[in-house]
Parts: structure tokens; C-alpha cells; sequence
């Protein structure tokens, strides 16, 4: 018998569970160990956080669904990841052993890297946590009775950049909704070298229907920012050339921001030599297989992808979902490959498909593979992206209730570009 533990229980983790279930032998055992017995569908969070969504219509009680997929469900956090020794030890004291271990736990909000970031103590709001929504709707309803200017954007070395253009444009839908629009001015202030880079280095025509959507928007924007501070109501930022020089110094004020941090590898993992980098996430090969531990795989966020080159402030690289179902489906394979005393090989495919909604239009892009030179490099906008992605929330947070683990966003990409090209298959 092998037991597979899965450490994390987001989008990653939990569809990680589903399908290596799938693919082991049945006296195989699958632990899930996780510090939230709830899931939260992350990409709803803007909507939380200006009144559209509230936390029970994206909220997933996991412990039923794992109890009926017959797989060990374990709600408390990590102390700290042994691998030398094959074992996890829990915040209560407790360990649990494995013979294999999927690292699942997404990343850790660096808030603490700038003075007066984030929602913890500091000044801006944020969209990565349900926690983090709910409060910002609280400042967000403090706006709509005394406008004042906003920022929101994504500072240095962040990675996760959909977001950010997402909630900027919900917002903006949302203030043109109660009416305020005309009294709140709009600044996007980004790491990215361009707008519409995304970590990606752009795909398809992000740069110019982004841009064209802030113009249409009277939003303005700085690009190559980054944030020095952050006090009440006054976010102080330099500003880059391309050549790295400094461009400015700028005093932005501010009645509402909200600005995406960058990640790390979360304290339990992080710190291991030969298992994670100087940034505490992950190190895989192309089987998502760490190198040192063979018995060690990670999926999702915490995996470690180096940037795609040098930029004037550091940008990361994003990890969709389309990548991270792309990395589980490869584990999960590799995984019941080698319990059966076979060798690792199945390799994600690494696409990027993205729904990107603006509250009643938004943007889609399909990139193959996600790091250029690419296959397919095409971009979208219009309002069927906002309805496509009110339908992908509900189909998710269903096919999560309901334990099932058949990949989506393949099926989407090739429903909206009606071709075949994406459907490569997964052994690379």
C-alpha cells in the first residue's frame, strides 16, 4: 500500500486529490491535509469585494466530499515539512507520514516586503483571500459615500496580475453603477514593463485592447512602478525607464487601493535545500518531480518557475488554472505510474487559458504554450467573457462539491477558438 498525502487544499490541492484517487490502486490511501476545512473560489473574490458575491455562494465544505471520495481529510496546518524524514508535522503537535507528497499550498502574500502594504496593518485592500474581500467591500462602501481617487495594480516581483486588471475594471463598472464615477479618478499602477504584459510578456493583443479599455475608461496608468511605501490615503512609488534607471518619485493619493502583493513559498516547505529555491517555492522537473526528494511532487502557485527575462522592475511569471490542472494531471499520472513500479512520464502541458472579467465585458487568452515563443498566441474581449465566466464559477464550484476531476479549461479554449491545436497531448 502507498499513501499519498496531499499538503494544501485550494484549486490545486483539491483536484490533486480527486484525480490521484483516480489513478491509484484501491488499497492505495489519500490524505488531504489542509489549515482551512473550507474552500473558497478565489477567482470570485472581486465580486466580493464590491457586493456582488457573498462568501456562501463560493464556499465549499471539502470534508463530505473527500469523506464520500473515501479519501483522509486532515483540517490543521503544517509546522513543518521533515523530507528526510517523509513526514509533515502539524501545529498541534501531530505528524503524519507519507510515501509520497504532493505540495499544494499555494503561495504566501509578502505584504511585509513594503512599508504599509496590505490589509494586515497597512493601508491597501486585497482580493487574494476571502478575508481580504470581505474587508475590502467594507472600504469599498466607505467610497461610494466619500469618493476619492483610487489606485489598484500589482507591485514589484507579483506575479498574479489577472486579478488586478479584473477587480480595476469591476470596480469601475461598480462605481458607474451608484452613480460616483465622475468623482473618483482611477490610476493602475503595475510593475509590468507594458500594460498588458501579465508576467507573460504579453499574449496576442493584451497590450492594445487593455489599453484601449483604460482609455475608453478614463483610467490612467504607470507602468514599471515600484512601491516604496504606503501611508494613510498616499502611496509613494518610483518609477523606471526601460534601461532600469529611475524615470520619477511620485506621491500618488489615494481614498481606496487595492494592490497585489508579491508570493513566496509558504514557512513549512521553504528553507529546505534542494527542495525549494532562495524564494521558498518549489523546485520540479518537467514530472513535476522534486529532483532531490523523487518522492516529492508540487503543483499550482508554489511551484518554481523562473521569470521570462529581465524587465526594469521584477515581474514573475503567473500560473493559471488551465496550468495548474495542466501540472495535477501530469502528477497524478506519474504518481500512479510509479506505484506500479513504473517510471514518471506524462509533462504538463503549460498552456494558459484566461477568462479576465470587467463586470459586464472583460478579456479571454489562450497562450501555448504559456512561455513564448508560443503555438497559439491569441487574445479577446467582449461581453460573452463576462457571462463565460459567471458560467466557469458555477460549473467549478459544482465540480468541486461534487468530487469530480475532469480538466475544463482545455474543453473551453477549444469551444471558443474551435481548433483543435490545444489539445496536444499531455506527455508532451
Amino acid at each position: 500500500m502507498a499513501h499519498v498525502v496531499i499538503l494544501g487544499a485550494g484549486l490545486g490541492g483539491t483536484i490533486m486529490a480527486y484525480e490521484v484517487k483516480d489513478q491509484l490502486r484501491p488499497e492505495d490511501k489519500v490524505t488531504v491535509v489542509t489549515k482551512d476545512p473550507k474552500y473558497h473560489f478565489v477567482p470570485s473574490n472581486p465580486w466580493i469585494a464590491v457586493g456582488w458575491r457573498e462568501r456562501e455562494e463560493i464556499t465549499i465544505d471539502l470534508e463530505p466530499t473527500m469523506r464520500k471520495k473515501n479519501i483522509d481529510f486532515i483540517p490543521v496546518a503544517a509546522e513543518r515539512l521533515h523530507a528526510d524524514e517523509n513526514r509533515i508535522e502539524l501545529v498541534n503537535g501531530e505528524s503524519v507520514s507519507y510515501d509520497y507528497l504532493v505540495i499544494a499550498t499555494g503561495p504566501e502574500l509578502a505584504f511585509d516586503e513594503i512599508p504599509g502594504l496590505g490589509p494586515h496593518g497597512g493601508h491597501t485592500q486585497s482580493v487574494c483571500h476571502i478575508d481580504h474581500a470581505e474587508q475590502a467591500k467594507r472600504v469599498f462602501e466607505q467610497l461610494l459615500k466619500n469618493p476619492g481617487p483610487v489606485i489598484i495594480g500589482a507591485v514589484q516581483g507579483a506575479s498574479c496580475f489577472g486579478p488586478a486588471y479584473e477587480f480595476l475594471f469591476i470596480l469601475e463598472t461598480a462605481l458607474r453603477r451608484a452613480k460616483i464615477r465622475d468623482k473618483v479618478p482611477m490610476t493602475f499602477v503595475t510593475s509590468e514593463p507594458y500594460i498588458g504584459h501579465l508576467g507573460l510578456d504579453g499574449v496576442g493583443d493584451t497590450k492594445g485592447l487593455l489599453e484601449s479599455e483604460m482609455r475608453a475608461k478614463h483610467i490612467k496608468w504607470v507602468t514599471s512602478a515600484k512601491v516604496k511605501k504606503v501611508d494613510a490615503g498616499v502611496m509613494s512609488i518610483e518609477e523606471y525607464n526601460d534601461d532600469g534607471s529611475l524615470k520619477a518619485e511620485r506621491d500618488l493619493p489615494f481614498a481606496f487601493s487595492m494592490m497585489l502583493p508579491a508570493f513566496r513559498g509558504i514557512k513549512p516547505v521553504a528553507g529546505i535545500e534542494g527542495l525549494s529555491n532562495p524564494r521558498g517555492f518549489t523546485i520540479v522537473d518537467q514530472h513535476q518531480q522534486n529532483p532531490k526528494y523523487k518522492n516529492i511532487f508540487a503543483v499550482g502557485v508554489c511551484v518554481a518557475i523562473p521569470p521570462m527575462g529581465p524587465t526594469p522592475v521584477p515581474v514573475g511569471v503567473p500560473k493559471t488554472g488551465f496550468m495548474i490542472e495542466s501540472m495535477v494531471t501530469a502528477t497524478a499520472h506519474n504518481i500512479g505510474n510509479i506505484v506500479r513500479g513504473k517510471e514518471p512520464d506524462r509533462v504538463g502541458t503549460w498552456n494558459a487559458v484566461c477568462l479576465a472579467d470587467f463586470g459586464d465585458g472583460g478579456v479571454a487568452f489562450v497562450a501555448q504554450p504559456q512561455i513564448p515563443p508560443r503555438n497559439v498566441n491569441w487574445s479577446s474581449s467582449g461581453k460573452w467573457v463576462h457571462m463565460a465566466k459567471i458560467g466557469f464559477e458555477k460549473y467549478f464550484i459544482r465540480k468541486m462539491r461534487k468530487g469530480t476531476s475532469e480538466p475544463f479549461y482545455e474543453g473551453l479554449a477549444l469551444k471558443v477558438l474551435g481548433i483543435d491545436k490545444l489539445k496536444e497531448t499531455k506527455e508532451g
